[in-house]
């Protein structure tokens, strides 16, 4: 995520969005304070698929998140 982008929802936490060929079995896990958290209701799904979208929109190519990477080693 370009720093430019700001705060977003959801870049204080780890999201992980598991799914694949079947869709009602997707599951979102969360690493919480409190322990991790497991969620699977079609409502929160859709929840973290807009949240996942709206990050993937505004993340970096792979190609330019190398060059931010290079150029934070440099700077160490």
């Amino acid at each position: 995520m370009p720093y430019t982008a700001g705060g977003f929802p959801g870049s204080g936490q780890s999201i992980f969005y598991s799914h694949g060929p079947i869709p009602q079995l997707d599951t979102v896990h969360l690493d919480q304070s409190h322990g991790p958290v497991f969620l699977d209701a079609e409502a929160q799904l859709d929840m973290y698929r807009v949240l996942l979208d709206r990050l993937d929109s505004r993340a970096l190519a792979p190609d330019k998140s190398r060059d931010v990477i290079h150029h934070l080693i440099r700077d160490l």
